[in-house]
């Protein structure tokens, strides 16, 4: 298709159906003590999210508010994931697919997903418990329509979509069961052959605009074959998983920190995500916040993108907010 083009992007909707719904307090059960607990919800009530289980009234408010487009991307985690485990846990393959059939409802064939870490499983913030989970990988590619690859082209724009649990994998090797690790890698392998051989056929007019949930993905990315040299050609790189600006101009503050590796599995990944964070410059990242952001700062929101015919101009992006207001939590 030739032409301009409107682009609509949400990601982390993190939407929890009533199963996951009746699990109130389960991070704060996997937490080992009186201490810990204090620590979680001081942390959740007053920085990250008070009530992590209900975000379907923003999910609601979005699909509500959101205007007219040509293409609708939605950049991964559409569950609370409450068991860690991914969608592999019954409840939360039904928040996803409740989120996910919401979506589609709305907008139809326009609408192109990608995969998030928590569809496939991650450690606990505490406690360490589930991971990575290779039953969760059949329920998302068929059970809910995902493709871990997508691509369309729009006049002279590819938009691509790629799996960064899959392209970080080595950063969760020790969340996944050491008899699936064969597996995932072989998953891995096929995945960067299957993203090598989509920057391979790109003409040298075109721009991408590549969509990423988990930036730490991006340095492993960049040793794909063929993509390094290719670099040029994208024009933003869209990540979801940190929720609000505010996480991302922190990782860009601490970008190069030595990886933290003693205090848990969640600490040690996000800490090795900041090592490597200047490694994501040369791919242009853009940040769609979660639908919520922080409860901090109550800051989440949605992106349009206005993409010029012949990619001529740079591609325009605005963020809209959705305010914590008409019945939203607040």
């Amino acid at each position: 298709m030739s032409g301009p083009a409107t682009v609509l992007i949400v990601s982390d909707p993190h939407h929890a159906g009533p199963a996951e719904q009746a699990r109130r307090g389960y991070e704060l059960a996997c937490a080992s003590n009186w201490a810990v607990r204090q620590l979680v919800s001081l942390y959740r009530g007053h920085v990250w999210l008070r009530d992590p289980l209900g975000n379907g009234r923003f999910l609601d408010a979005f699909l509500a508010r959101a205007g007219a487009a040509d293409l609708v991307i939605a950049n991964g985690d559409y569950s609370a994931d409450s068991a860690f485990i991914g969608v592999a846990d019954d409840a939360a393959f039904a928040s996803a697919q409740e989120c996910l059939a919401k979506l589609r409802a709305r907008f139809g064939e326009r609408l192109h997903a990608t995969i998030g870490d928590h569809e496939l499983g991650k450690v606990s913030l505490v406690g360490g418990h589930g991971g990575l989970r290779l039953a969760s990988w059949p329920r998302t590619t068929v059970g809910l329509g995902l493709r871990p690859f997508w691509q369309v082209e729009r006049g002279s724009h590819v938009l691509m979509g790629v799996t960064s649990t899959l392209l970080a994998l080595p950063t969760f090797e020790r969340e996944m069961l050491p008899e699936e690790r064969a597996e995932w890698e072989a998953l891995r392998g096929a995945h960067t052959e299957e993203i090598r051989a989509a920057f391979a056929r790109l003409s040298p007019h075109q721009r991408v605009l590549l969509f990423c949930h988990d930036p730490t993905a991006l340095p492993f990315l960049a040793q794909v074959p063929g993509v390094s040299e290719r670099l040029g050609q994208i024009e933003a790189t869209v990540i979801g998983h940190l929720h609000s600006p505010l996480v991302l101009r922190t990782g860009r503050v601490l970008s190069g920190m030595p990886p933290i590796r003693f205090l848990g599995a969640s600490i040690r990944r996000m800490s090795t995500a900041l090592n490597e964070a200047k490694l994501w410059r040369p791919f242009k990242v853009r940040l769609c916040p979660s639908l919520t952001g922080i409860q901090l700062l109550k800051d989440g929101g949605w992106l349009t993108v206005e993409l010029d015919g012949d990619a001529r101009r740079p591609a325009k992006f605005q963020f809209h907010p959705l305010q914590w207001v008409d019945g939203l939590k607040g």
